[in-house]
């Protein structure tokens, strides 16, 4: 029996900012980062998700820890937190889990059999002779993932930017192949940040945190 949808569509005692839905099957997933009541910070849980049938979004299913913080190599103590992630469907029919700590510049990867089974560490986000994206010379901190899959071709779209930084040039988009971690094709700036838009098209709409 459907039940009468309402906002917030999630209980009172659950955060989930940074919200990513995706429709998998017959059920819509929401995904996204994972705040703890009176925390001391953003983002410090682990992560969970939540699912409803795409014909009765008044019957929403906790399906629990999907990837626990404490999963990352990086991260074996628990001490990083878990920032916004973004899921995908990979061209191997696996789903894909893009995510960045909060005191690191890269991206991490974990891949699971099924939209919201137990997600397993995969690997980082990395160039051709294994330098991964954000360690390069020349490369910028990754921020927020978020990822498009078409065929075997993965759009990476990564960026943040405070109002003022100059150290931050704006989102960009990297192309990944097949494997979901090796890039083929090197990161682009997509849209100028705060500092860099004037002359531009941007101006007043620049990324930026200013206004998200």
């Amino acid at each position: 029996m459907k039940k009468q949808a309402f906002n917030p569509y999630l209980p009172s005692w659950e955060y989930i900012p940074d919200g990513e839905p995706y429709v998998f099957g017959d059920r819509i997933y929401v995904y996204g980062s994972h705040d703890r009541f009176r925390g001391n910070a953003y983002c410090l849980n682990d992560y969970v998700c939540w699912s409803a049938p795409v014909d009765d979004l008044g019957n929403w299913r906790y399906e629990g820890v999907i990837y626990p913080k404490v999963s990352d190599p990086l991260n074996k103590d628990g001490s990083m937190c878990l920032y916004a992630p973004d899921v995908t469907l990979g061209p191997d029919g696996r789903y894909y889990l893009y995510y960045v700590l909060d005191k690191v510049s890269i991206v991490s990867v974990a891949v699971c059999e099924e939209p919201a089974g137990r997600y397993e560490f995969y690997g980082y986000v990395h160039y051709a002779d294994g330098t991964r994206l954000g360690e390069r010379k020349g490369d910028e901190p990754q921020f927020d993932p978020g990822v498009l899959t078409e065929g075997g071709t993965t759009y990476l779209y990564t960026g943040f930017c405070g109002v003022g930084d100059r150290t931050r040039s704006g989102p960009m988009v990297t192309v990944l192949g097949p494997d979901m971690l090796t890039i083929v094709e090197d990161p682009v700036f997509i849209a100028p940040s705060e500092p860099f838009s004037e002359g531009s098209s941007f101006m007043e709409h620049e990324f930026s945190r200013h206004h998200l």
